[in-house]
């Protein structure tokens, strides 16, 4: 998909398939109409005010109208997308309509779109939004489907003309703004496609092989062990996850590290993925129903390395390393069983009482591996208790961590990047629910506060490093078509990651 800027009074005129014109709630008045919308109605006669008046078009969020100009103007639909209330935009809002008009093209099988850019706060943040939107938006997986979607199979349209702002003149942060959100959009499209991928097909083994292919196309360093290297490292707990599935388990170490040896010395970034690329419960097995979905159990493997794709572009000024522990949770004569004790390689011991909180064991000796590199912070991304999606639904990420500075950097990356986080609580009043009779603590206690409970269990594991643990467990897939969103694997987390490195760089 290309991009490209032209001047607002071009909008009107441009050959394309379609022109896309966003409206807030007050723009349909006509003394309040935006220039394009005024040139566009001019050149049809009225009839464009007109029909959306009879069609209860009212600039709402999510309303949309399609109108066939028959000629009168450069293109040959205009589609009126909604934006809501102007006080309560934000870049986000935007994001989301270009995803809706990135499909509404698809069906239209509209190949060139004019989309024009009104009076915004913060444009350079939209032309990034619009960008990744329209990207976005166009994703389908329909790799197993021998019968493509009308008008999904090529992908949406091939170009796109962004009408800037009247009196607004192109600058070279435009151009960075298109180049940035396009890399960040393929890269969460990506990581859709891992996590999208039947069980079956993204194992372990084709994990890190996807893993190695990232690393090869952006010159980034990569390390994958299997089996005989996680025991000499004494992974305890990750081993006891893996012991009951005949796949191989895979230990994936990607990084960025700059190429000057003094920036190269800096403390480093660590990111940390849950990579359970199958979740059965183990042994505690799931219900059938509960089961359909565990392919998505390694969601946050899958946006951990989206972004590792997007960093190797930035190249800040610091290392940044990523960690997996890939493996799936299965049971068999040779699963872990509950009553067991593992041993983590920080030495504490672990008693088992549900071998359905598996992730929460080998993000423990992942975020163990990570603190021995001296990290200035550490984030993990897991789909980790379905408790969280109880309590924030499925858009919302539940963020946990004590540390104050770099809570703040990630909800704020969060909310530049249009994801939405929240803060939760993790303190000791919960350490009592993951007490043990036999081992140092145990890995699942009681169902109330069960995502603090499993907060408190990895913050075991960190020390003194500044954290903070995003459990995805609802948005890391979506349950219906929403904006550029598709039902299925979303991508959360690549985007947050992304602008929090990127904020980090700019203040090295």
């Amino acid at each position: 998909m290309n991009f490209s800027f032209i001047a607002a009074s071009a909008a009107q005129k441009s050959a394309a398939d379609l022109l896309v014109l966003p409206l807030f709630e007050n723009d349909l008045a006509p003394k309040a109409a935006p220039p394009a919308l005024k040139d566009a109605d001019a050149a049809l006669g009225g009839h464009l005010l007109e029909a959306a008046q009879q069609e209860g078009f009212a600039g709402k969020t999510e309303q949309s109208m399609t109108f066939h100009t028959h000629g009168k103007i450069g293109a040959a639909r205009v589609l009126l997308l909604g934006l809501g209330q102007r006080a309560r935009f934000t870049p986000e809002v935007m994001r989301l309509a270009a995803g809706r008009a990135s499909r509404a093209a698809q069906r239209l099988k509209a190949k060139g779109v004019v989309y024009a850019l009104g009076e915004l706060r913060d444009l350079e943040q939209c032309i990034k939004a619009v960008v990744e939107g329209f990207v976005m938006g166009s994703y389908r997986f329909d790799r197993y489907r021998t019968k493509k979607d009308d008008g999904a199979a090529d992908g949406g349209p091939r170009q796109v003309a962004l009408a800037l702002p009247e009196g607004t003149e192109k600058k070279p942060a435009h151009e960075d703004m298109v180049e940035l959100g396009k890399r960040v959009a393929e890269a969460t499209n990506w990581a859709r496609d891992l996590v999208n991928e039947p069980a079956g097909v993204m194992t372990p083994t084709r994990l890190a092989s996807e893993a190695r292919k990232l690393a090869k196309g952006t010159g980034l360093k990569i390390a994958v062990s299997g089996r005989p290297e996680i025991k000499r490292l004494k992974l305890g707990m990750f081993m006891g996850v893996t012991q009951g599935s005949a796949e191989p388990p895979q230990l994936v170490r990607v990084s960025y590290v700059p190429k000057s040896p003094k920036d190269a010395k800096r403390p480093p970034v660590a990111l940390v993925g849950k990579a359970i690329t199958f979740d059965s419960g183990g042994l505690s097995l799931k219900p059938a129903e509960g089961m359909v979905d565990m392919k998505t159990d390694m969601a946050g493997s899958a946006a951990v390395l989206g972004a590792m794709k997007v960093i190797a572009y930035l190249k800040p000024p610091f290392p940044v390393h990523a960690l997996l522990g890939a493996c799936e949770n299965m049971p068999s004569g040779t699963a872990y069983r509950p009553g067991d004790v593992l041993i983590s390689r920080l030495g504490k011991t672990v008693e088992i009482t549900n071998t359905d909180a598996e992730g929460r064991l080998v993000l423990g000796d992942m975020l163990t591996l990570a603190n021995e590199l001296k990290p200035e912070a550490i984030v993990d991304l897991a789909t980790l208790t379905g408790a969280c999606m109880v309590a924030l639904g499925h858009y919302v990420t539940g963020a946990f961590g004590d540390d104050d500075q770099l809570m703040y950097s990630v909800l704020e990356a969060a909310r530049a990047a249009g994801e939405e986080l929240w803060r939760m609580p993790i303190h000791d009043l919960q350490k009592d629910a993951l007490k043990s009779d036999v081992a140092d603590m145990k890995n699942s206690g009681e169902r109330w506060g069960a995502a603090i409970n499993a907060a408190v269990f990895l913050r075991e594991f960190v020390g003194e490093t500044p954290w903070v643990h995003l459990d995805i467990a609802g948005p890391s897939i979506s349950p219906k078509e929403r904006g550029y969103l598709g039902k299925g694997a979303t991508g959360v987390g690549v985007r947050t990651l992304v602008e929090l490195i990127r904020r980090r760089a700019s203040e090295a």
